[in-house]
């Protein structure tokens, strides 16, 4: 474990994004302009794809940071069994889950059971197929279908929060299956299907259309659902970077493209590979 990880471990991480998630909700005037003009200039944001193009628009830092994009800024590929990508980011891994194991960093994996948090979808997941996609602080973030299906269920899983980006990930054994994060598990013509949202340093919150905000706890807890979605609509976001994670059954036989590989850069959307219905 390098020095950023071993730092990470030593810093209140829970307190430390408790503080951060105030001060980014905060509609105080100064408070907000400094935090949205300091973060827009550290990372270069334009908003010409964006739906408010004045900075002075947003209400609060967190309203910046989920900012929506223009209707038509992004197409959602319209191939017959596409897998598009959930978000704008970059690929950190994706391919096929071995052994009930998925591919996290060059020589380190982790158990799609424990990303889970639950040992029966593990097995039912064991031999599928996984895309992970970072999302980087100067990214668009909110989290999109992949597919078309109805969300079934929802669980939460509370955790650490280190860093998710390609360092962390090749330092901190089991990163996603350690990290806070909500499962939503769906319904499709793959069979069923996941989407994990992983929360991160910092991140002051997940939200999704379907539950609003998750308040964290200390215990894991389930939310049933019977909300259907078409592939490329929102299904919610982050407040402050993270980390979203596709995971197909084996029946869909996921085949992603060739040009999909690892720090391959994504926009939501955009095709990452095809899938067999069932």
């Amino acid at each position: 474990m390098n020095v950023f990880t071993t730092l990470q471990q030593l810093v209140p991480q829970q307190k430390l994004s408790k503080v951060a998630g105030r001060l980014a909700a905060s509609r105080h005037p100064y408070v907000k302009r400094t935090f949205i003009r300091s973060f827009a200039k550290a990372y270069n944001i334009s908003l010409d794809e964006y739906e408010r193009q004045s900075l002075n628009a947003y209400e609060s830092f967190n309203d910046f940071f989920t900012r929506e994009l223009k209707e038509d800024a992004r197409t959602i590929d319209a191939t017959v069994n596409g897998i598009v990508s959930p978000a704008d980011g970059i690929i950190s891994q994706l391919g096929q889950i071995e052994d009930h194991k998925l591919l996290q960093a060059k020589g380190r994996h982790y158990d799609v059971g424990q990303l889970l948090a639950d040992s029966e979808d593990g097995s039912y997941f064991a031999d599928g197929s996984f895309a992970t996609i970072y999302l980087a602080p100067s990214n668009y973030h909110r989290v999109h279908m992949p597919f078309t299906g109805t969300l079934t269920k929802t669980r939460y899983v509370p955790g650490t929060l280190f860093s998710v980006n390609n360092t962390t990930a090749a330092n901190v054994p089991d990163l996603f299956a350690r990290n806070e994060r909500l499962v939503c598990m769906f319904d499709t013509k793959y069979g069923k299907a996941a989407v994990v949202m992983v929360g991160a340093m910092i991140v002051a919150g997940i939200e999704t259309v379907a539950t609003g905000k998750i308040a964290r706890t200390d215990d894991i807890f389930e939310s049933d659902h019977d909300m259907q979605f078409a592939a490329g609509e929102e299904l919610g976001r982050f407040y402050l970077g993270s980390t979203a994670i596709v995971v197909l059954p084996k029946a869909a036989k996921a085949d992603w493209l060739d040009s999909m590989q690892a720090n391959s850069v994504v926009q939501m959307g955009q095709l990452l590979g095809m899938a067999n219905a069932q």
